[in-house]
C-alpha cells in the first residue's frame, strides 16, 4: 500500500503538522502547536518519523530551554491521521500550589509524562 503523507495537516486544536518528505518509509517536516501553555509553543519544531502502510510515527523535541520530547503514533484512515501521543518534560513553568505565582520547577515522574490522542485532517 503506497500512501501519500506529504502536505499540511491540522488537529482539532489548530496545531499544524507539515510533512515535507515521506520517501523510503521516513517522515520529515515540522510541528507547530496551537497550545500556548505547551513546552513546544512559539516555534515550528522539526519532526522525524517512520511510516509503513497506514501506520505512522513521528517525534520532536522542544526548541526552548525546557527539556521536552513528544512522540505521536497512529493510523491514517480516510484522510485523517488518528494518533496517540506521549510527551515527557523535565520541567514546567507552573504554580507550585494553588494561588501561587508560576515558577520553573522540576517535575516529579508522575507529572512529567502526558498522554492523549489527536486527530489530524489533511488541509493540503
Amino acid at each position: 500500500m503506497d500512501l501519500h503523507w506529504n502536505g499540511s495537516w491540522v488537529n482539532e486544536y489548530g496545531s499544524r503538522l507539515t510533512i515535507t518528505d515521506d520517501a523510503d518509509g521516513r517522515l520529515t517536516g515540522t510541528f507547530e502547536t496551537a497550545l500556548g501553555d505547551s513546552a513546544f509553543a512559539a516555534s515550528a519544531v522539526p519532526i522525524i518519523g517512520l511510516h509503513r502502510g497506514p501506520c505512522a510515527q513521528f517525534s520532536f523535541v522542544a526548541a526552548g530551554d525546557i527539556a521536552s520530547i513528544c512522540s505521536f503514533t497512529g493510523l491514517l484512515r480516510e484522510e485523517k491521521l488518528h494518533a496517540a501521543w506521549h510527551a515527557v518534560s523535565d520541567e514546567a513553568i507552573k504554580p507550585p500550589y494553588p494561588g501561587a505565582e508560576p515558577k520553573l520547577m522540576a517535575l516529579p515522574w508522575a507529572h512529567a509524562v502526558l498522554t492523549n490522542s489527536d486527530t489530524f485532517t489533511r488541509t493540503s
